[in-house]
């Protein structure tokens, strides 16, 4: 949830799009209507599709097919990379959508997190040691904040 103001802003897409409306500069969205699609069609799969495993795996236990479907789509995210520094090129929305749930496969738990749908995507997305996301991951965690 974003404050600002009187203005509540919920649910992280809506909150993206509020930032890059109100602070466009650097874009998290390529300017290129056709680039910005495919970033835009991205995260709407990630947000629909992929996510769909690790929470019905946080809600009902862990099928084969859930915990395969998460593993297979590791090899997506390597091959967006395929020699980029970031999962489109350049830094932006799809990186900031998919690093707060890609980062567990890297960097695993923080001693202090219990929550169980993390130790979902830890357990269940195993990173291979010369994977791509590794690097990724750093150099995602490595941006500015706030």
């Amino acid at each position: 949830m974003l404050l600002t103001g009187d203005e509540v802003v919920v649910d992280s897409p809506v909150i993206l799009d509020w930032l890059e409306e109100r602070f466009p500069d650097p874009p998290l969205v390529p300017r290129d209507p056709a680039r910005r699609a495919e970033v835009r069609i991205f995260c709407d799969w990630f947000n629909r599709v992929w996510k769909r495993a690790p929470n019905a795996i946080a809600d009902d236990g862990a099928t084969e097919e859930l915990a395969g479907a998460m593993r297979e789509h590791l090899g997506l995210f390597e091959e967006l990379l395929g020699g980029r520094d970031y999962l489109f090129g350049e830094f932006g929305l799809a990186d900031v959508t998919a690093f707060p749930f890609l980062k567990y496969a890297s960097f695993g738990m923080p001693p202090e997190d219990d929550e169980l749908f993390h130790r979902v995507l830890v357990e269940h997305q195993p990173l291979r040691d010369h994977s791509p996301l590794h690097a990724w991951a750093r150099r995602v965690d490595a941006q500015p904040r706030g």
